[in-house]
């Protein structure tokens, strides 16, 4: 059975709870996996991402100007009233504008981008929650090999993207990704993942694949193609059906 190394005191440690996550690696009952985290995506044929930044900048630039001028009113209401005018620096320095674009950009990146609207013009589908999949392996024939099932789970953001697939036998997450805004067909999500079979699975490999799906315009079902390499050599579909929130 081929599975990651790990250096065994970290190991030993890890399990106890010690082991720098540095190492890239959780242990689980019954499993060793690599530890991925979200990542970039590329969205193609949507409103372009350095474009929004500057639109941010502008709105930014904007309301710490209004913010300020408001300010000045009340330190000039102040000093009517006889009262000492007395503003932190620290509090000058939140209503920058370099303060209020990284509020800005994080509200939209972990909020606003799910919004109808705004989503909508920034053409980026929330993908995120849990799939129900139903896999088919086919063999080279074009007949089905066996059938398998597993969940889907995708965690999203305006900018970055995971998806993990679970099964009984493996785990996969991806590497990287792209949304493709496809007027014809639908929104497209192509990535390549990592698989990592679970202790117990000798026949089993860790290996890479790739994978493309196509959503329904409601985004509540997917089917797709995927296959495989670098360790196992298999292709086949899946169908995805977003699970009930």
């Amino acid at each position: 059975m081929s599975t990651p190394s790990l250096d065994q005191s970290c190991f030993d440690r890890k399990r106890d709870g010690d082991c720098d996550e540095g190492h890239g690696y959780s242990i689980q009952p019954g499993t060793v996996r690599v530890v991925i985290h979200d990542h970039e995506y590329a969205l193609l044929g949507g409103i372009n991402r350095a474009k929004v930044g500057r639109y941010l900048s502008v709105a930014a630039a904007a309301i710490s100007a209004l913010v300020m001028l408001c300010v000045l009113a009340l330190w000039d209401v102040a000093k009517a009233l006889g009262l000492p005018p007395n503003i932190p620096p620290a509090v000058l320095s939140l209503i920058g504008a370099g303060s209020i674009f990284t509020v800005l950009y994080w509200f939209l990146d972990r909020h606003a981008w799910k919004w109808a609207p705004v989503g909508g013009w920034l053409k980026a589908p929330d993908l995120s929650g849990e799939w129900d999949c139903q896999g088919t392996t086919l063999a080279p024939d074009g007949s089905v090999a066996f059938e398998w099932s597993g969940t889907i789970k995708i965690v999203q953001s305006w900018d970055k993207i995971r998806v993990r697939l679970t099964t009984s036998t493996s785990g996969s997450n991806s590497l990287a990704a792209a949304l493709v805004c496809d007027e014809a067909d639908g929104f497209r999500l192509l990535y390549n993942y990592r698989n990592d079979p679970r202790v117990g699975e000798p026949e089993l490999q860790t290996h890479r694949g790739f994978a493309e799906l196509v959503f329904s315009p409601d985004r509540s079902t997917a089917e797709g193609e995927y296959f495989n390499g670098h360790g196992r050599f298999t292709f086949g579909t899946m169908k995805l059906v977003k699970g009930v929130a």
